[in-house]
């Protein structure tokens, strides 16, 4: 008995039941870089340790060597040279054009590399083999469960000519340094197991941990980079405190060294003709931002201080709370792409959408490669929103999502999202599957569980798994719970196939000094309707068929307009009857879906005006 009154008492002390089963590696990396851009090389000693949180023993290690990725004949070459065979009508070829067949052209000083020149485990020296941009050790006594080890590792990188996210020599840009997946990651380990993904394209899954990072580089360069700076009195270049004198080490290199607690990545970049500025937008949050004048003017980076404080209030009041002290807007890369703490852009334009994925990829790490649309539809999605408060706009759609996803359907190229993000046919499936339907899904869900409950989903989905790796299951489960609707079919049409949605206006009919309207469903896709019936008299009506699947219904949004609400429309079922007092003639307009949330292919037949 007293057994029994102990686990009792222990699972009230420690939360929800649920919470003992969830559980995910733990890492801190120390990282010492040096980096000569004379010869575009740097040398690294990294210490990890890694946290085995996991009830497995693991008798396999992998690591990500993603500068491997730039050498002529990679995977990443064949496959993007493979992609450049095909062809979109009305799109052209299908690869992207900022790695196209650049990588076969490489010259050896040109290309990119990972070498670990060594590596041992708690003391012990490992073997390894490396397979292009995966690495792979199997320890000489295998990692207990939960248990902590230490790696520690030599190892060397040449910085590429820039051909996709990061590299050197930006020909649009200028930039010297883009440095994204520029050192030895270890690969995330999870109830799926290892997830040692080449890299191919597409989409990252780290580890969440604590990064410190010190990198010595020629003093004349000015970076900027995920964490805090520990050093800016002896750095300068605007990170010192206000009023303080800059006190420099002799020599030709200045080390920087930057702290990053609790992320699952860690970037920076590097130029001598950075210009850095900062803003305090609120209590310990620091904007900064470094750029060169290629892509923009001071005045449109600069634009940027006064974008971000007028968003991030709603930002954070829509979908959680930033959890960090700095974020970094930093010129480079080769376009748009978010890491923790900072975003590298070629342009000022993107900023929105980058900056929303430190939440959408910085706090709630999905598995990026495996729901890469979890990742940039929902950062999609709040972009819409966000644009939507900024621009004091009334209820937004963003009808270019839905017509891209119109067109890649008609197209006959469209994949289901549920393809792993490196698997897609095309980069024009990928394009639409991952941004426009993934934006959708949210926008729908909105439709179907109502908005304001999509707020409060929003915000618990935050608070109940930030700083975790969530799947698509995690998020459903949450959904289901704050809008006590079943939403499995949902998950099962929209993200595993590409069934699509066609209701229709059947008829209508005057019988008894009633209108009765019949509704039919062309496509395979069931879902719930709310029907508008506009009348001559300007007086409105909302029909809200729910679908059986849900065992639920959504609550009025607008609670001024009459609603009628109905028996469910099961699903196999091909039409559904609706009645309302009065007669046809004095009938304006009949609706489908008048807020255009829901993604029907064909709208034509969605509207009836007599």
């Amino acid at each position: 008995m007293k057994k029994f009154l102990l686990l009792v008492a222990l699972f009230i002390t420690t939360g929800k039941f649920s919470s003992a089963q969830y559980w995910q590696q733990r890492v801190k990396y120390t990282m010492s870089i040096d980096m000569n851009v004379q010869s575009n090389k740097l040398t690294g000693k990294q210490k990890l340790e890694y946290w085995n949180n996991s009830p497995d023993t693991l008798t396999k290690v992998f690591y990500h060597l993603y500068f491997n990725a730039f050498q002529p004949g990679s995977m990443m070459d064949e496959r993007s040279r493979r992609q450049g065979s095909i062809s979109i009508p009305g799109v052209g070829r299908d690869w992207d054009d900022r790695v196209a067949d650049r990588i076969q052209h490489l010259k050896p000083d040109e290309m990119g590399y990972q070498k670990v020149l060594s590596l041992t485990l708690n003391g012990r020296p490992q073997q390894f083999t490396v397979y292009e941009t995966i690495l792979e050790v199997k320890p000489d006594k295998p990692i207990a469960p939960k248990s902590k080890v230490v790696f520690d590792m030599d190892f060397e990188a040449q910085v590429p000519l820039q051909i996709r996210r990061s590299g050197r020599d930006n020909p649009q840009t200028k930039v010297r340094y883009s440095m994204s997946q520029w050192y030895p990651k270890i690969c995330e380990y999870d109830t799926e197991g290892w997830h040692p993904v080449p890299y191919v394209g597409r989409e990252f899954f780290g580890v969440w941990g604590d990064y410190d990072v010190s990198i010595a580089i020629d003093k004349k360069y000015i970076l900027g980079g995920t964490g805090y700076l520990q050093n800016a009195n002896q750095v300068g270049y605007g990170y010192e405190t206000p009023g303080s004198k800059v006190n420099r080490p002799a020599g030709n290199k200045l080390t920087w060294r930057f702290l990053a607690p609790n992320v699952h990545d860690f970037a920076w970049a590097a130029d001598p003709e950075f210009t850095h500025k900062s803003k305090v937008i609120r209590d310990s949050l620091t904007i900064h931002l470094l750029y060169k004048t290629t892509t923009a003017s001071n005045a449109e980076w600069e634009q940027l201080f006064a974008n971000v404080e007028k968003a991030f209030p709603f930002i954070e009041k829509t979908f959680g709370a930033y959890a960090y002290k700095q974020f970094s807007f930093i010129q480079g890369g080769d376009g748009g792409m978010e890491y923790p703490m900072i975003t590298l852009l070629s342009g000022p334009g993107a900023w929105l959408h980058e900056l929303l994925h430190n939440w959408y990829y910085g706090m709630l790490a999905t598995d990026e490669s495996k729901y890469p649309w979890m990742d940039e539809g929902l950062a999609q999605y709040a972009v819409h929103r966000v644009q939507l408060y900024m621009n004091n706009s009334p209820d937004f759609v963003s009808a270019t999502d839905y017509m891209n996803y119109f067109q890649t359907i008609k197209s006959g190229k469209e994949e289901p999202l549920i393809t792993h993000a490196d698997h897609y046919n095309t980069n024009f499936a990928y394009g639409t599957a991952v941004y426009s339907k993934g934006a959708i899904f949210f926008e729908q869900l909105g439709y179907i569980v109502g908005s304001q409950v999509l707020d409060k989903i929003l915000l618990e989905y935050y608070k109940q798994w930030r700083f975790k790796h969530p799947s698509v299951n995690d998020f459903l489960r949450v959904a289901e719970k704050v809008s006590d609707i079943k939403l499995d079919w949902y998950k099962d049409y929209w993200i595993n196939t590409t069934r699509t949605i066609d209701y229709s206006i059947d008829s209508l009919w005057e019988e008894g000094g009633k209108t009765n309207i019949r509704i039919r469903k062309n496509g395979i896709m069931p879902m719930p309707l709310d029907i508008l019936i506009s009348w001559k008299d300007w007086r409105k009506e909302v029909h809200y068929v729910p679908m059986s699947l849900m065992y639920g219904i959504k609550p009025a949004e607008d609670t001024v307009t009459v609603r009628k609400v109905y028996e469910p429309w099961k699903w196999t079922h091909p039409t559904y009857v609706i009645q309302t007092d009065g007669r046809l003639a004095d009938i304006a307009i009949v609706e489908i879906d008048p807020s255009q949330r829901m993604a029907d292919t064909e709208r034509k037949n969605n509207r009836f005006a007599w």
